[in-house]
């Protein structure tokens, strides 16, 4: 493979504005001991998400309970040009609440409230803090659902921000397209509503599709309105083993050329599913499997379930081997699926000390056999350990390259897997990230994906509304 990358480019650059104490004085005057701290330690636990990235933590935290608390925060940093990073669960990948430039973080997570639940509309609204996880529970007496499942028990906020997807996307979307209206605080300290309770709009701009995926450069999310999901009538589950990737791959892809409404199948190659073994305390067979989950009624389920099997003994599956497992009682469901979720730290675990430089790609359906196979031989290739996990149903997969945190020359060979999965997902007509957003780590790809003039609207966009560059400055792209 190439030469690695020079590991000095791989710092983010990190230009801290000062942050007057005379800020500080006012914010303590607003919101006192209670929502404000300048403690190291919670300064630090801002300061850092999933990303490799090392930065210095912003100078201040202040805890939001309501909108007026996000309004005054905004506007008393507005006044001193100070920066505002909005705060949810802390659980990004690519680096999008750190504070390069500095500044105040905004924690959301008191503001974790439903505001309102419209069963019969199938809609809610919340506020962002509330996590996936926290939602469901809660509306779960409804018969209704929210089916973004990212793995993370991310904040709903931050999924609105990163524009986050998840496993359950392939048949219910993404969080743009169940991200009804939103309430931001602009940059100025203005609230704003985006969108209405109407399932569709020709009103104006679609400003609630420009805020989500902004990753907070834009505005400070104080409210989400989205789309909710009967439950299922009856849900099955399947493991699926497989003689090599490459027939797992074209399984998923014959499976969704056929239509076949499966709602989950998640891709884990055999070294994964091993680490997943260890972590979890599973008997998978340790081979390339896919995890499947298909809802609906009981004769559609086992409808789904029976043309998958089909396909997948056309690719080498010997059910009759026990190669094609069901997960019959939902305590098993939940397991696996718990397990699939804990991949991330599976992999982390495998190699004690470890940090995990994690890449995702999108690419369309027909070219995931080349893209994913091709990840996998340059990272056997570069000797690096690795995982992969993939929400293939829609072309969207995961590597996390596992490298010792004190080697240059290992995080510089990451990142070279990295730009080399990023350039060939890009010659297949695919993007540079299905869900985790730029952040700071693939800024340098987003030109090369979109094109100097899209960015260049991008950047008059952000400058219109961000006039001071306050709003989580320094992410997507430089100004």
């Amino acid at each position: 493979m190439n030469a690695p990358a020079d590991p000095a480019h791989l710092v983010p650059e990190v230009r801290q504005r000062p942050v007057p104490q005379a800020l500080l004085d006012a914010l303590h005057e607003r919101f006192g001991g209670a929502q404000l701290s300048t403690v190291q330690a919670v300064r630090e636990q801002h300061g850092r998400d999933e990303s490799p990235f090392a930065v210095p933590p912003p100078a201040a935290v202040v805890f939001a309970e309501s909108t007026p608390d996000v309004v005054d925060a905004v506007r008393l940093a507005a006044q001193y040009a100070v920066p505002v990073i909005p705060y949810g669960a802390g659980s990004s990948i690519e680096g999008q609440l750190l504070a390069v430039q500095g500044g105040i973080s905004i924690d959301m997570g008191r503001m974790n409230k439903i505001v309102s639940l419209a069963a019969d509309d199938l809609m809610v609204t919340v506020q962002p803090g509330m996590t996936r996880k926290q939602l469901n529970e809660e509306i779960k007496h409804s018969g209704l659902f929210f089916p973004i499942d990212p793995g993370a028990d991310a904040s709903i906020g931050g999924m609105a921000a990163t524009r986050a997807s998840g496993t359950n996307a392939v048949r219910y979307g993404t969080m743009r397209d169940n991200v009804l209206a939103l309430e931001v605080v602009t940059a100025s300290g203005e609230t704003i509503r985006t969108g209405t309770r109407a399932r569709k709009s020709s009103a104006g701009y679609d400003l609630t599709r420009l805020f989500v995926g902004s990753e907070g450069t834009l505005g400070v999310t104080t409210e989400v309105t989205l789309r909710l999901y009967p439950l299922p009538e009856a849900v099955s589950a399947a493991v699926c083993s497989f003689p090599d990737i490459g027939a797992a791959v074209r399984t998923v892809i014959e499976t969704i050329q056929l239509g076949v409404p499966i709602a989950r199948v998640e891709l884990l190659d055999a070294s994964t599913v091993r680490m997943v073994n260890a972590h979890s305390h599973l008997g998978l067979r340790e081979e390339p499997m896919l995890l499947m989950e298909f809802h609906g009624t009981p004769a559609g389920v086992q409808e789904q379930a029976r043309a998958v099997q089909d396909i997948a003994a056309e690719h080498g599956v010997n059910v009759k081997e026990g190669a094609f497992a069901w997960a019959t009682t939902p305590e098993e469901r939940t397991r696996l699926w718990a397990a699939r979720h804990n991949a991330y730290f599976a992999g982390v675990q495998s190699r004690p000390g470890c940090r995990a430089v994690t890449t995702d790609v999108c690419v369309p359906i027909s070219a995931l056999a080349e893209a994913v196979l091709a990840a996998v031989e340059e990272a056997n290739a570069a000797g690096l350990p690795y995982f992969l996990v993939g929400h293939v149903g829609d072309g969207n997969f995961h590597m996390g390259y596992l490298i010792d945190p004190d080697s240059g020359q290992e995080r510089a060979t990451a990142e070279t897997l990295n730009h080399r999965l990023v350039a060939h997902a890009l010659r297949l007509g695919g993007t540079c990230t299905g869900e985790h957003g730029i952040g700071l780590h693939k800024m340098g790809f987003l030109v090369e994906e979109a094109g100097a003039g899209a960015v260049a609207v991008m950047r008059t966009i952000k400058r219109a509304l961000d006039p001071l560059n306050i709003m989580n400055p320094g992410k997507i792209f430089a100004l």
